[in-house]
């Protein structure tokens, strides 16, 4: 039996954040960088303009570490500047990521949370949510539990929160 060489080159992956009716909203690329059971984690770059929000400035260069998982209603985006100083964690709401080899969709519920490198976190958009007519009782069941599971998540400084 050889031995297995692992392949140096970058796995790129295709991001398509969907609506609730399931049409692509946003798309962008970025490279795995590890594979979990439940899902992966990728590594993409600020390439728009700069966008501010008000808590955060998304500029271009930042780095976004972002893990998506198949049996979790979020996805967590760790975010530093093109220095690698953390800017925080910005959390979407969303249905279970679904993975393919080259791309990952997952259908945003709109609500997010922002959470400062102190830890501070902030719930955003549930005017959105609450005011959306298309949104199914499960979606909204599984948004309400994925925002109390992220929370608490949070508060305990686990997984991606930990460092």
């Amino acid at each position: 039996m050889g031995i297995v060489t692992p392949v140096k080159h970058k796995n790129m992956i295709t991001v398509a954040k969907l609506n609730p009716q399931r049409e692509t909203r946003i798309q962008y690329q970025g490279e795995v960088v590890e594979h979990l059971s439940n899902g992966v984690i990728i590594r993409a770059y600020w390439s728009q303009p700069t966008k501010k929000l008000g808590y955060v400035s998304f500029e271009p260069g930042d780095r976004f570490i972002e893990y998506y998982y198949t049996d979790r209603w979020y996805n967590i985006f760790d975010i530093a500047n093109a220095q690698g100083v953390r800017k925080g964690w910005y959390c979407n709401i969303a249905e279970p990521a679904i993975l393919f080899a080259d791309r990952i969709e997952q259908v945003d519920l709109f609500l997010d949370v922002w959470v400062s490198p102190e830890g501070e976190t902030l719930i955003l958009d549930e005017d959105e949510f609450t005011a959306d007519t298309t949104l199914s009782n499960q979606q909204r069941s599984g948004a309400r539990q994925a925002l109390q599971e992220l929370l608490q998540m949070i508060a305990d400084h686990k997984e991606a929160f930990s460092t």
